[in-house]
Protein backbone atom coordinates (compact mmCIF):
# COMPACT_ATOMS: atom_id res chain seq x y z
CA UNK A 1 0.00 0.00 0.00
CA UNK A 2 2.98 2.58 0.30
CA UNK A 3 2.72 3.08 -3.42
CA UNK A 4 -0.83 3.75 -3.30
CA UNK A 5 -0.26 6.36 -0.11
CA UNK A 6 2.87 7.64 -2.03
CA UNK A 7 0.74 8.43 -5.29
CA UNK A 8 -2.27 9.89 -3.57
CA UNK A 9 -0.50 11.77 -0.71
CA UNK A 10 2.25 13.48 -3.63
CA UNK A 11 -0.84 13.93 -6.29
CA UNK A 12 -2.98 15.76 -4.04
CA UNK A 13 -0.08 17.74 -2.73
CA UNK A 14 0.67 18.56 -6.51
CA UNK A 15 -3.24 19.63 -6.93
CA UNK A 16 -3.35 21.96 -4.19
CA UNK A 17 0.37 23.32 -5.83
CA UNK A 18 -1.81 24.15 -9.07
CA UNK A 19 -4.57 25.19 -7.52
CA UNK A 20 -2.43 27.84 -5.07
CA UNK A 21 0.08 28.92 -7.70
CA UNK A 22 -1.11 27.81 -11.08
CA UNK A 23 1.82 27.26 -13.73
CA UNK A 24 5.20 28.93 -13.17
CA UNK A 25 5.32 32.45 -15.09
CA UNK A 26 9.26 31.67 -16.30
CA UNK A 27 11.00 28.23 -16.37
CA UNK A 28 7.92 25.88 -16.57
CA UNK A 29 9.84 22.68 -17.29
CA UNK A 30 7.17 21.45 -20.09
CA UNK A 31 8.58 24.88 -22.02
CA UNK A 32 11.98 23.53 -21.39
CA UNK A 33 10.99 20.14 -22.95
CA UNK A 34 9.29 22.12 -25.50
CA UNK A 35 12.47 23.89 -26.79
CA UNK A 36 14.60 20.71 -26.42
CA UNK A 37 11.83 18.97 -28.87
CA UNK A 38 11.78 21.70 -31.25
CA UNK A 39 15.56 21.50 -31.35
CA UNK A 40 15.83 17.42 -31.62
CA UNK A 41 13.02 17.97 -34.76
CA UNK A 42 15.54 20.46 -36.70
CA UNK A 43 18.17 17.89 -36.64
CA UNK A 44 15.74 15.12 -37.61
CA UNK A 45 12.77 16.78 -39.25
CA UNK A 46 11.96 14.84 -43.21
CA UNK A 47 8.98 14.46 -44.81
CA UNK A 48 8.93 10.87 -43.66
CA UNK A 49 6.85 9.22 -40.98
CA UNK A 50 10.13 7.00 -39.62
CA UNK A 51 11.93 10.72 -38.55
CA UNK A 52 8.64 11.31 -37.18
CA UNK A 53 8.57 8.41 -35.03
CA UNK A 54 12.28 8.66 -33.77
CA UNK A 55 11.23 12.09 -32.73
CA UNK A 56 8.41 10.82 -30.41
CA UNK A 57 10.97 7.96 -28.72
CA UNK A 58 13.69 10.26 -28.17
CA UNK A 59 11.73 13.38 -26.64
CA UNK A 60 8.92 11.12 -24.85
CA UNK A 61 11.06 8.50 -24.23
CA UNK A 62 13.82 10.53 -22.93
CA UNK A 63 11.48 12.22 -20.74
CA UNK A 64 9.77 9.28 -19.22
CA UNK A 65 13.07 7.36 -18.66
CA UNK A 66 14.51 10.61 -17.28
CA UNK A 67 11.53 10.61 -14.84
CA UNK A 68 12.13 6.68 -14.62
CA UNK A 69 15.50 7.37 -13.10
CA UNK A 70 14.93 10.08 -10.25
CA UNK A 71 11.67 7.86 -9.37
CA UNK A 72 14.46 4.44 -8.93
CA UNK A 73 16.80 6.95 -7.31
CA UNK A 74 14.16 8.14 -4.41
CA UNK A 75 12.34 4.77 -3.77
CA UNK A 76 12.63 3.54 -0.60
CA UNK A 77 12.81 7.14 0.93
CA UNK A 78 8.98 7.69 1.34
CA UNK A 79 8.76 11.42 1.93
CA UNK A 80 11.48 12.06 -1.06
CA UNK A 81 8.86 10.05 -3.12
CA UNK A 82 5.79 11.71 -2.14
CA UNK A 83 7.85 15.02 -2.75
CA UNK A 84 8.96 14.24 -6.34
CA UNK A 85 4.60 13.01 -6.94
CA UNK A 86 3.89 16.41 -5.61
CA UNK A 87 6.32 18.24 -8.09
CA UNK A 88 5.71 16.22 -11.21
CA UNK A 89 1.90 16.86 -10.77
CA UNK A 90 2.05 20.34 -10.47
CA UNK A 91 4.65 20.25 -13.30
CA UNK A 92 2.39 18.29 -15.98
CA UNK A 93 -0.97 19.47 -14.84
CA UNK A 94 -2.56 22.56 -15.89
CA UNK A 95 -6.40 23.24 -14.21
CA UNK A 96 -5.64 26.49 -13.24
CA UNK A 97 -4.36 28.21 -15.76
CA UNK A 98 -6.86 26.56 -18.00
CA UNK A 99 -9.76 28.39 -15.66
CA UNK A 100 -7.64 31.40 -15.38
CA UNK A 101 -7.70 31.83 -19.16
CA UNK A 102 -11.43 31.11 -20.19
CA UNK A 103 -12.22 33.39 -17.04
CA UNK A 104 -10.54 35.93 -18.59
CA UNK A 105 -12.01 35.59 -21.54
CA UNK A 106 -15.31 35.20 -20.23
CA UNK A 107 -14.41 38.26 -18.07
CA UNK A 108 -13.77 40.45 -21.64
CA UNK A 109 -17.09 39.00 -23.22
CA UNK A 110 -19.19 40.12 -20.05
CA UNK A 111 -17.79 43.67 -20.37
CA UNK A 112 -18.37 43.60 -23.77
CA UNK A 113 -14.86 43.95 -25.01
CA UNK A 114 -14.57 41.31 -27.95
CA UNK A 115 -11.19 42.39 -29.10
CA UNK A 116 -9.24 41.67 -25.73
CA UNK A 117 -11.36 38.24 -26.00
CA UNK A 118 -10.41 37.77 -29.46
CA UNK A 119 -6.56 39.17 -28.64
CA UNK A 120 -6.43 35.80 -25.38
CA UNK A 121 -8.27 33.46 -27.26
CA UNK A 122 -4.79 32.04 -28.89
CA UNK A 123 -3.88 31.49 -25.31
CA UNK A 124 -6.27 28.84 -24.64
CA UNK A 125 -6.90 27.16 -28.43
CA UNK A 126 -5.86 27.53 -31.63
CA UNK A 127 -8.94 28.98 -33.13
CA UNK A 128 -8.92 32.15 -35.48
CA UNK A 129 -10.28 34.55 -33.27
CA UNK A 130 -10.88 37.20 -35.98
CA UNK A 131 -13.57 34.82 -37.88
CA UNK A 132 -15.43 34.88 -34.29
CA UNK A 133 -18.07 36.73 -32.49
CA UNK A 134 -18.59 36.82 -28.99
CA UNK A 135 -21.18 33.92 -28.88
CA UNK A 136 -18.63 31.92 -31.03
CA UNK A 137 -16.07 32.87 -28.92
CA UNK A 138 -17.87 31.72 -25.67
CA UNK A 139 -18.59 28.39 -27.83
CA UNK A 140 -14.44 27.57 -28.23
CA UNK A 141 -13.84 28.29 -24.75
CA UNK A 142 -16.12 25.48 -23.65
CA UNK A 143 -15.07 23.11 -26.23
CA UNK A 144 -11.57 24.23 -25.39
CA UNK A 145 -12.01 24.14 -21.13
CA UNK A 146 -13.70 20.28 -22.15
CA UNK A 147 -10.90 18.96 -24.39
CA UNK A 148 -7.85 20.48 -22.11
CA UNK A 149 -9.59 19.32 -18.97
CA UNK A 150 -9.02 15.37 -20.53
CA UNK A 151 -5.79 16.56 -21.76
CA UNK A 152 -4.12 18.74 -19.04
CA UNK A 153 -5.55 17.09 -15.59
CA UNK A 154 -7.34 13.82 -16.23
CA UNK A 155 -4.95 12.17 -18.66
CA UNK A 156 -2.06 12.91 -16.54
CA UNK A 157 -3.89 11.17 -13.18
CA UNK A 158 -4.51 8.83 -15.11
CA UNK A 159 -1.27 7.88 -16.03
CA UNK A 160 -0.02 8.65 -12.79
CA UNK A 161 -1.81 5.64 -11.18
CA UNK A 162 -0.56 3.61 -13.88
CA UNK A 163 3.23 3.98 -13.50
CA UNK A 164 4.05 6.59 -11.22
CA UNK A 165 6.10 9.51 -11.91
CA UNK A 166 6.77 7.98 -15.43
CA UNK A 167 3.20 8.01 -16.41
CA UNK A 168 2.99 11.25 -15.36
CA UNK A 169 6.05 13.05 -17.13
CA UNK A 170 5.61 10.38 -20.36
CA UNK A 171 2.07 11.45 -20.96
CA UNK A 172 2.56 15.11 -20.58
CA UNK A 173 5.66 14.69 -23.13
CA UNK A 174 3.05 12.83 -25.60
CA UNK A 175 0.83 15.33 -25.27
CA UNK A 176 3.30 18.15 -25.74
CA UNK A 177 4.48 16.63 -28.88
CA UNK A 178 0.63 16.23 -30.29
CA UNK A 179 -0.14 20.01 -29.63
CA UNK A 180 3.59 20.46 -31.47
CA UNK A 181 3.45 18.39 -34.41
CA UNK A 182 0.63 16.34 -34.56
CA UNK A 183 -1.26 18.49 -36.94
CA UNK A 184 -2.09 17.97 -40.47
CA UNK A 185 -0.04 20.90 -41.98
CA UNK A 186 2.09 19.57 -45.06
CA UNK A 187 5.13 20.57 -42.54
CA UNK A 188 3.62 17.94 -39.83
CA UNK A 189 1.22 15.39 -41.96
CA UNK A 190 3.44 12.74 -42.28
CA UNK A 191 6.44 13.39 -39.48
CA UNK A 192 3.75 13.95 -36.67
CA UNK A 193 1.49 10.96 -37.51
CA UNK A 194 3.54 8.79 -34.75
CA UNK A 195 3.16 11.83 -31.76
CA UNK A 196 -0.42 12.17 -33.02
CA UNK A 197 -1.40 8.68 -33.07
CA UNK A 198 0.32 8.13 -29.49
CA UNK A 199 -1.13 10.96 -28.31
CA UNK A 200 -4.94 9.47 -29.19
CA UNK A 201 -3.84 6.02 -27.77
CA UNK A 202 -2.38 7.63 -24.18
CA UNK A 203 -5.32 9.83 -24.08
CA UNK A 204 -8.05 7.12 -24.72
CA UNK A 205 -8.62 6.22 -21.27
CA UNK A 206 -8.68 9.80 -19.51
CA UNK A 207 -11.14 11.29 -22.16
CA UNK A 208 -13.63 8.18 -20.77
CA UNK A 209 -13.04 8.88 -17.62
CA UNK A 210 -13.69 12.61 -18.42
CA UNK A 211 -16.84 11.71 -19.94
CA UNK A 212 -17.75 9.72 -17.35
CA UNK A 213 -17.21 12.12 -14.26
CA UNK A 214 -18.46 15.32 -16.26
CA UNK A 215 -21.73 13.16 -16.41
CA UNK A 216 -22.23 11.98 -12.94
CA UNK A 217 -20.44 15.98 -11.80
CA UNK A 218 -22.53 18.14 -14.05
CA UNK A 219 -26.49 19.32 -13.88
CA UNK A 220 -27.72 16.74 -16.62
CA UNK A 221 -26.40 13.45 -16.04
CA UNK A 222 -29.19 11.92 -18.86
CA UNK A 223 -28.26 14.88 -21.20
CA UNK A 224 -24.93 13.74 -21.12
CA UNK A 225 -25.13 10.45 -21.32
CA UNK A 226 -27.28 10.61 -24.12
CA UNK A 227 -24.90 13.19 -26.15
CA UNK A 228 -22.25 10.76 -25.93
CA UNK A 229 -24.02 7.82 -27.00
CA UNK A 230 -25.44 10.05 -29.93
CA UNK A 231 -22.41 12.02 -31.66
CA UNK A 232 -18.83 11.27 -30.26
CA UNK A 233 -18.04 9.09 -32.64
CA UNK A 234 -19.28 11.68 -34.90
CA UNK A 235 -16.38 13.99 -33.73
CA UNK A 236 -13.14 13.60 -35.89
CA UNK A 237 -11.25 13.32 -32.74
CA UNK A 238 -11.66 9.85 -31.33
CA UNK A 239 -10.80 11.60 -27.37
CA UNK A 240 -12.15 14.75 -28.01
CA UNK A 241 -15.47 13.41 -28.93
CA UNK A 242 -16.85 11.81 -25.72
CA UNK A 243 -15.62 14.77 -23.85
CA UNK A 244 -16.95 17.45 -25.57
CA UNK A 245 -20.11 15.51 -26.01
CA UNK A 246 -20.50 14.95 -22.48
CA UNK A 247 -19.42 18.32 -21.43
CA UNK A 248 -22.46 19.64 -23.93
CA UNK A 249 -24.64 17.49 -22.69
CA UNK A 250 -23.99 17.92 -19.08
CA UNK A 251 -24.18 21.68 -19.20
CA UNK A 252 -27.23 21.28 -21.92
CA UNK A 253 -25.56 23.39 -24.33
CA UNK A 254 -24.46 23.28 -28.51
CA UNK A 255 -21.18 22.52 -29.44
CA UNK A 256 -19.14 21.92 -32.74
CA UNK A 257 -20.28 23.54 -35.96
CA UNK A 258 -18.63 25.47 -38.35
CA UNK A 259 -15.03 26.82 -37.00
CA UNK A 260 -11.33 28.16 -38.42
CA UNK A 261 -7.86 27.56 -37.84
CA UNK A 262 -5.37 29.59 -39.31
CA UNK A 263 -7.57 30.49 -42.14
CA UNK A 264 -8.89 26.71 -42.51
CA UNK A 265 -12.51 26.38 -42.49
CA UNK A 266 -13.74 22.99 -40.41
CA UNK A 267 -17.66 22.02 -40.60
CA UNK A 268 -17.80 19.57 -37.46
CA UNK A 269 -21.14 17.60 -36.17
CA UNK A 270 -23.19 19.63 -34.21
CA UNK A 271 -22.62 17.80 -30.52
CA UNK A 272 -26.16 17.85 -28.20
CA UNK A 273 -28.20 19.49 -30.80
CA UNK A 274 -31.32 19.58 -28.47
CA UNK A 275 -29.04 21.99 -26.08
CA UNK A 276 -28.89 26.04 -26.33
CA UNK A 277 -26.54 27.97 -28.08
CA UNK A 278 -22.80 28.80 -25.47
CA UNK A 279 -24.11 31.65 -23.29
CA UNK A 280 -20.85 33.71 -21.95
CA UNK A 281 -22.01 32.53 -18.50
CA UNK A 282 -21.76 29.05 -19.33
CA UNK A 283 -17.66 29.62 -19.37
CA UNK A 284 -18.06 29.62 -15.17
CA UNK A 285 -19.98 26.88 -15.55
CA UNK A 286 -17.90 24.80 -17.33
CA UNK A 287 -14.57 25.99 -15.50
CA UNK A 288 -16.35 24.77 -12.33
CA UNK A 289 -17.21 21.17 -13.82
CA UNK A 290 -13.79 21.21 -14.92
CA UNK A 291 -12.40 21.65 -11.53
CA UNK A 292 -15.00 18.82 -9.97
CA UNK A 293 -13.89 16.62 -12.76
CA UNK A 294 -10.23 16.83 -11.64
CA UNK A 295 -10.53 16.21 -7.99
CA UNK A 296 -12.94 13.31 -8.65
CA UNK A 297 -10.37 11.57 -11.11
CA UNK A 298 -7.60 11.82 -8.41
CA UNK A 299 -10.04 10.23 -5.95
CA UNK A 300 -11.41 7.63 -8.40
CA UNK A 301 -7.42 6.91 -9.48
CA UNK A 302 -6.47 6.57 -5.95
CA UNK A 303 -9.24 4.03 -4.76
CA UNK A 304 -8.66 2.29 -8.54
CA UNK A 305 -4.65 1.28 -7.34
CA UNK A 306 -5.63 0.31 -4.31
CA UNK A 307 -7.83 -2.06 -5.40
CA UNK A 308 -5.85 -3.62 -8.17
CA UNK A 309 -3.06 -3.84 -5.32
CA UNK A 310 -5.19 -5.42 -2.95
CA UNK A 311 -6.36 -7.82 -5.63
CA UNK A 312 -2.71 -8.68 -6.73
CA UNK A 313 -2.14 -9.48 -2.82
CA UNK A 314 -4.87 -11.25 -2.62
CA UNK A 315 -4.16 -13.52 -5.56
CA UNK A 316 -0.32 -13.97 -4.38
CA UNK A 317 -1.33 -15.25 -1.25
CA UNK A 318 -3.98 -17.55 -2.64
Amino acid sequence: MRATRTFAYGAAAGLIGDLLLGDPRRGHPVAAFGRAAAAVERALWRDDRGRGALHTLVCAGGAAGAAALVSRAVRGRPHASVALTAAATWTVVGGTSLGREARAIGGALAAGDIEVARERLPHLCGRDPQSLDADGIARAVVESVAENTSDAVVGALVWGALAGVPGLVGFRAVNTLDAMVGHKSPRYRRYGWASARLDDVMGWPGARLTAVLAALAGPDTQGAARAWRADAARHPSPNAGPVEAAFAGALGVRLGGTLSYAGRVEHRPVLNAPGRAVEVADIERAVRLSRTVGWLTLATAVVARAAVRRGRTWVAGC
